[in-house]
């Protein structure tokens, strides 16, 4: 997922490090009776009673600086609206109804939310907010501030987070503690749990004092009601973010443990190279590496100097986003899928892994890398069952029968591919150059991306994509740039990793629903209007039990594999993480948990030079 996309879901009250998928069977509390958890399938792993998730350290000690770096910049603090570039780390300041354990996924627990009620069919939930949940200026957060960051979200939203709330229908306050928010579907608790873990609050006294418009951006500090406050903004240049020391949720379940610095500051670098270098340099304490070569080779250091680094490589079980080259099917000359495939074709991943990425990484095969609900293999008879209906509109049969596999083999023979596709499609080499036969038009590609990491893999695709007659380039952009480019969908190729929320859910409506593709900002970068895909979806959003969503997301998954869409790259089934020999952390890891990739800031760890503050049952 491109990172203005990946902060549109987190920011607004996310605060979510997972979902959860409990193994117990199916069976929820009684309709109308109070519970402290949601759950999409089975029960909670942990109860009413738990007093904190088993991956913390319930007597971590609070105090003391962490310095975290990010590339790029920010000009604004306000993460709803579709302009602006915000800090990753604004989720900070913000508490959200409910939390989901690193442990589960599609499981929720209640944070600002006490606990909820749920309707007939699902129809509805009625959260009961925290009496003591407070604002950093002292008022008291209520349930009308929830309906106003709604209201701001249907006025002002991007369309990727208002088609993640897709499903809502009314938020309406029944009391100053009371909340309800109300769907359209009816036997799915996925849209409760998106609407749970994605609203929260938003101060209206706050917002409607002085002028202030929440449907703009803004560089002044916002004001919250997490863990943190904004304590100073250089703006798009450092944010720093402040403790609240009596801060009403430290002692819940899902928050103890958790953000134990005293300080946070967030730098900002224009360079990525500059900022690695600066982290060598001790400008500040802790990231997360990204790029094969440094972690293979850029950590060697003296382990006797004060500055000396550490490295961890954590095992991770989540499942991931889809990271590819995205073509733009809007346009003519990527509109048949053959010139896709063939383009595909022509990427040497084999060769871009041994020798630009040291041999790391495993190759994306699904749009669910990691995970279960990626197709694997022939189709099986469950997934056939699935697609039947549709057998007379796949685009293409190999959906039926075959496995996908991204092309790999000698370089000859994978051009001898290409160019007899180019050829079934319309296009052959006049001249030395690839052109559509019925128009006299040549190929040209632009790939558009943020990341500047990504030349040292473009520029070779390029000399591959000019044995087959294609002038290609890289076009390398700024955040806010590449922002509008990709909301005005002013692209040949983007570089993009579509993360989604296990299970998944209404985010594939935003991904690669037709209702999506002609809105602008939305997360449909390839423009799939496909009537098949569309149905499919609404096949994954209906399961009802976890092995029937499992089939369908592998069905929709292989259709849109053999769309040619996407030109897979490769995942790391690790977080790769360097810091200082200054923390703690605790001796257990989350099973599923990507904090550390969503904002790079590690909320379980502590400064070990700290003196543990608070009683010891804290």
């Amino acid at each position: 997922m491109a990172p203005a996309l990946a902060a549109a879901v987190r920011v607004i009250g996310l605060a979510v490090a997972a979902f959860a998928i409990a193994a117990a069977p199916a069976g929820a509390a009684p309709e109308h009776a109070a519970r402290h958890a949601l759950a999409k399938f089975g029960e909670p792993l942990f109860g009413p009673t738990t007093p904190h998730f088993p991956y913390v350290n319930p007597e971590a000690p609070k105090g003391g600086r962490i310095r975290l770096a990010e590339l790029g910049s920010f000009d604004s603090l306000n993460a709803i609206p579709l302009r602006g570039t915000w800090p990753r780390t604004i989720g900070l300041v913000i508490s959200p109804l409910m939390i989901g354990s690193g442990d589960e996924l599609a499981v929720a627990y209640g944070a600002l939310a006490a606990s909820v009620t749920i309707g007939p069919e699902l129809a509805w939930a009625e959260f009961a907010l925290r009496p003591e949940a407070r604002y950093h200026d002292g008022v008291p957060v209520t349930a009308d501030d929830v309906v106003f960051a709604w209201e701001a979200i249907q006025a002002h939203g991007r369309p990727f987070l208002r088609a993640f709330l897709s499903a809502v229908t009314a938020v309406r306050a029944l009391g100053p503690d009371r909340l309800r928010i109300e769907v359209a579907t009816r036997g799915d608790m996925k849209p409760l749990l998106n609407a749970a873990t994605v609203l929260g609050p938003e101060p209206r006294h706050w917002w409607t004092a002085e002028g202030r418009d929440i449907g703009k951006t803004t560089l002044e500090p916002v004001l919250g009601s997490g863990p943190y406050r904004i304590a100073k903004v250089d703006p798009g240049r450092s944010i720093t973010y402040q403790r609240i020391a009596d801060w009403w949720g430290e002692r819940l379940m899902v928050y103890r443990g958790r953000h134990n610095f005293d300080e946070v500051v967030v730098d900002y670098y224009r360079d990525d190279d500059v900022m690695f270098e600066a982290f060598k340099a001790g400008a500040y304490d802790f990231r997360v590496e990204y790029r094969a070569q440094r972690w293979v080779t850029g950590y060697q250091a003296d382990p006797d100097r004060p500055d000396a680094i550490e490295t961890r490589a954590v095992p991770l079980e989540e499942p991931l986003g889809a990271q590819g080259f995205r073509f733009n099917a809007r346009r003519a000359k990527f509109a048949d899928p053959r010139v896709r495939e063939a383009i595909g074709y022509l990427f040497d991943f084999d060769w871009i892994r041994q020798n630009i990425l040291h041999g790391q990484y495993q190759r994306v095969k699904s749009n669910f890398p990691n995970s279960a609900f990626g197709a694997s293999g022939p189709p099986t008879a469950a997934e056939l069952a699935v697609l039947a209906p549709f057998s007379d509109r796949i685009g293409d049969p190999r959906v039926l029968t075959d496995a996908f596999e991204p092309p790999r083999g000698p370089v000859r023979r994978r051009l001898r591919r290409a160019l007899a596709l180019f050829r079934s499609a319309g296009w052959e080499v006049r001249d030395g150059r690839l052109t559509e036969t019925a128009t006299g038009t040549p190929m040209d590609i632009e790939f558009l991306t943020v990341t500047p990491t990504m030349e040292r893999v473009v520029l070779p695709y390029l000399r591959s994509l000019e044995r087959a007659g294609i002038t290609g380039s890289l076009r390398i952009v700024d955040p806010a740039q590449f922002e509008v480019r990709t909301d005005d969908f002013d692209f040949d190729v983007v570089t993009a990793n579509f993360n989604f929320f296990s299970p998944p859910g209404t985010e594939l409506r935003s991904f690669f629903g037709s209702a999506a593709a002609a809105v602008p900002g939305s997360a449909n970068y390839s423009g799939i209007a496909d009537p098949v895909v569309d149905a499919l979806i609404e096949h994954v959003l209906a399961a009802d039990d976890l092995d029937t969503m499992m089939t369908a997301s592998r069905a929709l998954d292989r259709v849109l594999l053999w769309g040619f869409y996407m030109i897979p790259h490769w995942y790391n089934a690790e977080t790769w993480l360097a810091h200082r020999p200054i923390f703690g952390w605790p001796t257990r890891a989350a099973k599923y948990d990507i904090v550390f990739r969503n904002n790079n800031f590690p909320s379980t760890w502590w400064h070990a030079a700290a003196v543990r503050t608070g009683d010891t049952d804290r």
